[in-house]
């Protein structure tokens, strides 16, 4: 055991040096702090073809290029939709974002579907559409969602014509436009100049200028608070805003000066985000956090002629090998945090990074997805002008990749602490430390899920529908942030409460044991009266145990141990319950002179939850008889 415990500090101490040593990586790539000649000059960087080369857009699009045109077709007659100033009014009024965000989609939708139908046939038969989707797009008052508008000086939600602010999609927009700016700015000189200078305008007064004129929003991390958050708002913002300066910037000072304040803020995440890889906020968001950083790095790579490399550096590869790692199968991945449980991964990203930091894991998982994707899915599904065309470039690359799941058995984060253990029959556990103020944080420390083959059975129940309430302070009264509705124990009537200060202790692995165990004691308030509630998992090759050694400083109520499941739970006989879903049996056996049970039916309604788990899931309430300020309470899940 010391010498386990030895293995640990020494990862933690091995981590933390890595993170101190490796402060401010972008900016040591320029010494000197000036980017002059490290960015190629006249887009030399670009390898697209340009918008008439109607042969080298064949050979790019490939066997893709008829599915292009025809998903085109489909928004020749489209309707382009107005966002009243009501829709913008509704987030403010009752929480509901989708009112404007739905109709906005729509459009961004058509838009670069029209964009890559046109780059693909290169005839000119959906420039008119194009035209109409930019000028509509440009006529908005703003491309901010109503749901991040309250970041603007009114806190309110109408867009303020006197401010411009910078968001996850004002920031995709302006990217998406700077590209077809790009390509089309000829033709559409052809059918009036304005369009061109409207375009470019836009994304000046919209993106350039309040990026270089302001250090106060606050992705950008410029705040000097020591330990504020810093999450995937800021690789994705500062990625489209690189984007934009790359193509839309005239005057050479102003391009260098704002694409080297990217580098600075983005230093500000890659210092944030821990080392050892894990994505605090789960695989649904490491496609916009990981992912983003990646593509972040990429088109800088691109646009320095490979003089700015950031994929020789261990910890961006872990980053990236993470998605591969937290997949457990047909789509179902681990899913802490705001994450759903099942995920489509973006097999086209996953592949190009996976290159980028030579990892074979991410290259074949890629392969993988792709052989279990829905080839007659849409080509362009997103708004996002770069990882599309990257994905045609790379298309004939990834077909020919070897399809094959990570095998890797034991995966430990030790910063993040998470861990993920799988074994060859079947099984796939996954547990976590950590701290209660995570980014996208519900208050879980501790927790764990459980997967047979393949299928989740104690589960993490995800997320609900963004609202108002999701990101204010209201947000843990949400169900589903809250540490009853997680695989966790109430300890004195009292649950785990959100905050920096509420974290996991003794977090410690034993690989050779295939164990995991935690203290989760700090994660309750000083009102749970627990001096210690050290908890250890340990998977075996039929199932998992999970014992619980706790000291109470008082006792006030009896502890209520809670496992969350989809499988209907049925009291084969006291000690002894049933969960039996869609073919995989297994049972949660407990003391039965130690706890009586009870099941409570939870009814979904949110739409997230109920594509994921259908309509019903359930809470497994397991009441402590015995009131021993000292004691030991043993549990196991088994095939």
């Amino acid at each position: 055991m010391k010498r386990i415990v030895l293995w640990i500090m020494m990862c933690l101490a091995i981590s933390t040096k890595l993170s101190a040593k490796e402060e401010d990586l972008l900016q040591k790539l320029v010494p000197t702090g000036n980017l002059k000649g490290y960015i190629l000059n006249n887009n030399e960087w670009i390898k697209y073809p340009a918008y008439n080369d109607r042969q080298a857009w064949i050979k790019l699009t490939g066997p893709l290029n008829k599915r292009l045109i025809e998903e085109g077709e489909q928004f020749l007659n489209y309707e382009w939709k107005v966002v009243k100033a009501t829709d913008y009014l509704e987030f403010e009024r009752t929480g509901n974002r989708e009112v404007m965000q739905n109709p906005f989609g729509d459009n961004n939708r058509a838009l670069i579907t029209l964009i890559f139908a046109e780059l693909a046939e290169s005839k000119g038969r959906f420039m008119d559409q194009v035209i109409n989707g930019v000028w509509q797009t440009c006529n908005m008052p703003s491309w901010v969602l109503s749901a991040h508008l309250i970041k603007q000086k009114t806190k309110r939600t109408i867009p303020d014509f006197r401010e411009q602010i910078i968001d996850l999609t004002s920031g995709d927009i302006g990217s998406l436009l700077a590209w077809s700016w790009y390509f089309f700015n000829k033709e559409w000189d052809k059918t009036d100049p304005i369009i061109s200078q409207y375009v470019k305008k836009s994304i000046n007064e919209r993106i350039l200028e309040p990026y270089l004129n302001r250090s106060d929003f606050w992705w950008q991390a410029f705040s000097g608070v020591k330990g504020a958050m810093v999450n995937n708002w800021n690789p994705w913002c500062n990625f489209n805003v690189l984007t934009c300066y790359l193509l839309m910037e005239d005057d050479e000072a102003k391009k260098l000066a704002g694409i080297y304040k990217t580098m600075q803020s983005v230093d500000k995440y890659i210092n944030y985000v821990k080392h050892d890889g894990a994505c605090e906020e789960g695989p649904s968001y490491w496609r916009h956090s990981a992912g983003k950083l990646y593509d972040y790095l990429q088109i800088l790579y691109n646009a320095s002629g490979g003089k700015i490399n950031m994929f020789s550096f261990p910890a961006v590869k872990k980053m990236g090998e993470y998605i591969a790692r937290s997949y457990v199968g047909k789509n179902w991945v681990v899913n802490f945090a705001d994450a759903s449980a099942k995920e489509k991964e973006d097999y086209g990203l996953v592949y190009r990074y996976g290159k980028a930091v030579n990892s074979t894991d991410m290259k074949q998982f890629a392969a993988y997805l792709f052989a279990n994707s829905n080839k007659d899915e849409v080509i362009v599904r997103e708004r996002d002008f770069f990882r599309a065309i990257e994905f045609l470039d790379n298309y004939e690359a990834l077909i020919k990749e070897p399809a094959s799941v990570s095998k890797t058995p034991l995966t430990w984060y030790p910063e993040t602490e998470y861990c993920f253990i799988k074994n060859t029959n079947g099984l796939f556990f996954a547990a976590k430390g950590g701290f209660n103020n995570e980014s996208h944080n519900h208050n879980d420390v501790g927790t764990f899920n459980l997967y047979v083959d393949t299928l989740p059975v104690i589960i993490d129940v995800g997320v609900e529908t963004y609202t108002k309430q999701t990101f204010n302070t209201d947000r843990y009264k949400i169900w589903t942030m809250q540490s009853d509705y997680h695989n966790l124990p109430v300890i004195n009537g009292v649950s785990q409460k959100n905050g920096a200060e509420y974290k996991a202790t003794n977090t410690i692995l034993n690989e050779k044991e295939k164990s995991f165990s935690v203290d989760i004691a700090g994660a309750y308030p000083t009102n749970a009266a627990v001096r210690s509630w050290n908890r250890k998992y340990t998977v075996k090759p039929n199932g998992i145990t999970m014992t619980d050694h706790y000291e109470l400083l008082k006792f006030e109520k009896p502890a209520i141990q809670h496992f969350m499941t989809w499988a209907s739970p049925e009291l084969i006989t006291p000690g002894k319950i049933a969960l039996k879903k869609d073919g995989v049996n297994v049972y949660l056996n407990y003391e039965k002179d130690k706890f009586d049970a009870a099941f409570e039916k939870i009814d979904l309604k949110d739409i997230r939850l109920t594509r994921i788990w259908g309509d019903t899931i359930y809470r497994i309430k397991l009441t402590a008889k015995n009131n021993d300020l000292k004691g030991k309470y043993s549990f196991s899940v088994t095939r």
